[in-house]
């Protein structure tokens, strides 16, 4: 090493290391000392808003700063993840979504040029949801097995209802696994399937937990499984798709993202704010109130999912055969 001896260069690079880590440290203990701005993928007043909005309430007296709900909407939600991944690194655009959303979209938009595993981090956790499987409320069927025993025998006249990917992907995986011919009727929001629901025009649903939980408490439908692996601690009493001898494990959900350059100092930070959260009984009962749960869990198993989900989306946008978009 010329002009400068190994033991200096070290004893430099240290110092360096430290200097960084000591800045990194110093911003995170200051964080946040401005407004705050979450993104949220979906017009004010949507299911998705009313949740972004919660959090930004409950957060903001532990942030002790204002916090800014903005709605960036279009692209089935690939337009706020693109302003997310090109904001600012340093924990002041904070992204409410879901992951499987964000995977989901990794393979549906044609010629996106972003990778979400690498260009997003999740920086705190939300809520854990499933897809379910519905009927009207005066059907004769009880089970997933009465469902496919009568879809079985009417074949390819047989239908069902869909209003999201997710469901779609449900839809597909159900009808793979035992080998249903019944027809797809796409639908733009849940609601619009419950004249078609009421009349028997469609024999069953799968819609989301928002609208499945909604209508079975005004007595519109039966809700008979979910896509998640494991029971609601909302609905413990209703059982999931494996249980029923179908091998689904399809988890939605929010969580809190940022740009993957934010110092990981304040993605520990924001982690724990939206943890704090999390663990209060007012979390609990909004979620469950909404059909979903807490996800308590730590960062690194929060990303590792994540990162897991863009790989599987893979698969399901083959197997239910969606079209790619934009």
């Amino acid at each position: 090493m010329t002009g400068i001896s190994r033991r200096q260069f070290n004893i430099g690079a240290a110092a360096a290391a430290g200097a960084l880590a000591t800045s990194h440290g110093a911003f995170a203990q200051a964080y946040p000392s401005q407004d705050v701005h979450f993104i949220c993928a979906f017009p004010a007043g949507s299911g998705a808003d009313v949740i972004v909005r919660w959090y930004a309430e409950k957060l903001r007296p532990i942030m002790g700063q204002n916090i800014v709900v903005e709605n960036k909407v279009g692209a089935i939600g690939h337009l706020a993840t693109e302003y997310t991944a090109r904001a600012k690194p340093d924990g002041y655009t904070i992204y409410l979504h879901g992951p499987a959303s964000l995977a989901a979209n990794q393979h549906i938009i044609r010629n996106s040029s972003l990778d979400v595993a690498k260009a997003i981090t999740i920086a705190g956790t939300v809520n854990r949801q499933p897809n379910m499987l519905v009927v009207r409320a005066d059907s004769p069927f009880k089970t997933v097995a009465d469902v496919t025993a009568h879809v079985r025998a009417k074949g390819d006249k047989a239908t069902y209802g869909i209003s999201n990917p997710v469901g779609k992907v449900m839809a597909a995986l159900y009808s793979e696994h035992e080998k249903l011919k019944a027809v797809e009727v796409t639908y733009r929001t849940a609601t619009d399937s419950l004249n078609d629901m009421a009349s028997g025009a469609i024999d069953y649903g799968i819609f989301d937990n928002i609208f499945s939980a909604a209508q079975a408490r005004a007595g519109r439908v039966r809700m008979l499984a979910i896509s998640m692996p494991e029971r609601l601690q909302a609905f413990p009493d209703l059982p999931t798709m494996q249980e029923q001898g179908v091998p689904i494990s399809l988890t939605g959900g929010f969580a809190a993202m940022v740009p993957s350059a934010t110092p990981q100092p304040v993605v520990d930070r924001i982690f724990a704010m939206f943890e704090q959260v999390n663990k209060t009984d007012d979390a609990k009962k909004f979620l469950n109130s909404i059909a979903s749960d807490p996800w308590i869990t730590t960062q690194k198993e929060a990303q590792a999912f994540f990162v897991k989900e863009v790989a599987a989306w893979a698969d399901y946008v083959r197997i239910a055969k969606i079209e790619q978009q934009g």
